[in-house]
């Protein structure tokens, strides 16, 4: 891409920045380089929705939007049994329809920025799976995110607080929240029982053991609880109690079309409040994903009002409901905007949802950037290059029309890097 002068001044500035990256779902680094690796690492995550949209297992396709794909074709670039071409090969046709779009920008840009390989085609493939085979070593996420991005900490959510820096972990709220049947969630008790010194009886025995669990994993470095939040209404402690009583005498729990349960509704309520109590921020996935219209961003007009004492990091600029995600950061205090996924779901959406924000959000209330990757940690370069281009983009352009001049940029660009997520995570140490 060609820059303008104050664009490349301000590439520039942004790569001398430390960051904290806000957002990732990386396991520990064991898991990755115990497995093998080659050219489709760069393509077993968001990439994925491209390929299925553009025709990849159309024949089989149950009509899901989500990540219950287990289609042939797609599983089969994984199968290290098969020859790398023969994969290739099946690949090829789809990657053409896909190459042009931000998910492929950022494998296009890590293979040439990590692997020094100019493009991925017929001629490119097979030296590209050698080099990341080759990278796949112990201290591979240090070279990645500390010494090549910068990245001092990575909020990566996991299911366990047993992880190494630079990774820093958030906790999914549905372990303790989302309890569907007896025989799903007797693993889960028995553990609170032995663990957590609780014997679950009832609901009240039920908030104490997952009060206890937070403590847990607050005291073993956690910063945050990420919830998937849905249509929702104040928590009833009857309907609760009654759902409680009826899995718990082995009757199956079953959501509402929109995905609203009762005991789970109550319970992350309860999670809520008690993150708040501990110092967790709660990490609120909204937007993309699924039908979204269950997880738009405006279920925050009801639950960040509900909840006042608690910090709500809201995920991916609710996209593609950037506008109203943008007016919700803009009138709640409690809630912050994350820019984590968005600039790989379209730069262009992006760029028009930074500029918008400026207008309307204070600036502290913002967080630049989220890998959001799991098994590919090499694409957090590519990622990160393309949000600093996002941001360079738009931040140059009111430069040039003086409505900031370059240091203020600059000022801000730190504040969304750096110390907004420092101020918002309270709980997280970083070792520079």
């Amino acid at each position: 891409m060609n820059y303008t002068k104050t664009e490349q001044k301000l590439m520039n500035a942004m790569a001398r920045m430390d960051i904290i990256d806000s957002h990732e779902h990386l396991p520990p680094e064991n898991v990755r380089t115990s497995s093998p690796q080659d050219l489709f690492t760069l393509f077993s995550h968001y990439t994925k929705c491209d390929l299925i949209s553009a025709g990849m297992d159309r024949s089989v396709w149950r009509g899901d939007t989500g990540w219950s794909w287990r289609e042939k074709e797609y599983e089969g670039l994984f199968d290290y049994t098969l020859p790398l071409e023969n994969r290739w090969k099946s690949f090829k046709p789809y990657w053409e329809q896909i190459r042009y779009g931000s998910y492929a920008r950022a494998a296009l840009l890590t293979a040439k920025m990590v692997y020094g390989v100019e493009d991925i085609n017929d001629e490119t493939y097979q030296v590209l799976s050698e080099r990341i085979s080759a990278e796949n070593t112990p201290g591979i996420y240090r070279r990645i995110l500390v010494d090549r991005c910068r990245i001092r900490a990575s909020l990566s959510l996991s299911n366990s607080t047993d992880v190494e820096r630079p990774l820093v972990p958030l906790m999914p709220s549905r372990i303790v929240t989302d309890f569907s049947s007896r025989d799903q969630i007797d693993p889960r008790f028995d553990g609170f029982s032995e663990n957590l010194g609780v014997t679950i009886k009832n609901l009240d025995d039920c908030l104490e053991a997952i009060r206890r669990q937070l403590e847990t994993w607050a005291s073993g470095g956690c910063v945050g609880i990420k919830i998937r939040w849905n249509f929702n209404l104040p928590p009833d402690r009857a309907s609760a109690d009654e759902a409680f009583r009826k899995f718990f005498n082995g009757d199956r729990l079953v959501a509402a079309s929109n995905n609203f349960e009762p005991l789970r509704n109550f319970l992350t309520h309860h999670v809520i409040d008690m993150s708040a109590e501990l110092g967790l921020v709660l990490a609120v996935h909204a937007g993309m994903w699924s039908d979204f219209r269950d997880i738009d961003c405006k279920h925050m007009l009801t639950l960040a009002p509900a909840h006042p004492q608690a910090n709500f990091d809201l995920y991916h600029l609710g996209m593609p409901s950037v506008r109203d995600c943008i007016v919700i950061g803009k009138n709640f205090p409690n809630v912050f905007l994350n820019l984590c996924w968005c600039h790989i779901i379209s730069q262009a959406q992006t760029c028009s949802g930074i500029d918008e924000l400026l207008d309307q959000v204070p600036v502290n209330k913002v967080l630049a950037f989220g890998g959001d990757y799991g098994r590919p940690v090499e694409k957090v370069v590519g990622h990160l290059h393309m949000a600093r281009e996002n941001f360079a983009r738009v931040f140059s352009a009111r430069i040039d029309r003086g409505l900031m001049d370059f240091d203020e940029a600059v000022h801000i660009l730190k504040l969304w890097f750096w110390e907004n997520p420092l101020a918002l995570y309270r709980r997280l140490k970083v070792e520079i």
